[in-house]
């Protein structure tokens, strides 16, 4: 059997693990939508075990960790081709999002934030007042 060697093909392999791909990154992948007075974002974290998950708000950032396990040294791989270790991702948050009241939501591989609007921040009226024309006082 003939096999071609190309000496650049393990540096081109580590390098898609450490920063992906278009079509696979390595980060987290998220998606964020706002529905109604909340804000959604949701990371995919296929396969990771739900007490490896880490969520930290301070002030404004919000910072999720999640791990995969190595794989165990005696197993003799055919492919290993999912990213391991540990993953970590920072959204940086605005003003107007209420980082008291996020709640967290792990099924199916996909780790769900929902953070409301803050009060402050929703659309409200305004009560205009109205002077009226001063009026000569008749005595």
């Amino acid at each position: 059997m003939l096999m071609r060697t190309d000496p650049f093909r393990e540096l081109d392999r580590v390098t898609q693990q450490v920063f992906g791909t278009a079509a696979r990154p390595a980060a987290m992948p998220m998606d964020a939508w706002r529905d109604g007075d909340e804000f959604i974002v949701e990371f995919d974290l296929p396969g990771m075990d739900p007490d490896s998950l880490d969520l930290d708000v301070e002030r404004n950032v919000v910072t999720v960790r999640a791990s995969r396990a190595e794989i165990d040294a005696d197993r003799s791989m055919i492919a290993a081709e999912r990213p391991r270790g540990v993953f970590s991702r920072q959204l940086f948050l605005g003003e107007s999002l209420d980082t008291d009241q996020i709640r967290a939501d792990y099924r199916d591989g996909v780790l769900r934030l929902a953070i409301p609007v803050a009060e402050r921040a929703k659309p409200r009226k305004i009560e205009i007042s109205r002077h009226r024309e001063p009026q000569a006082i008749n005595a």
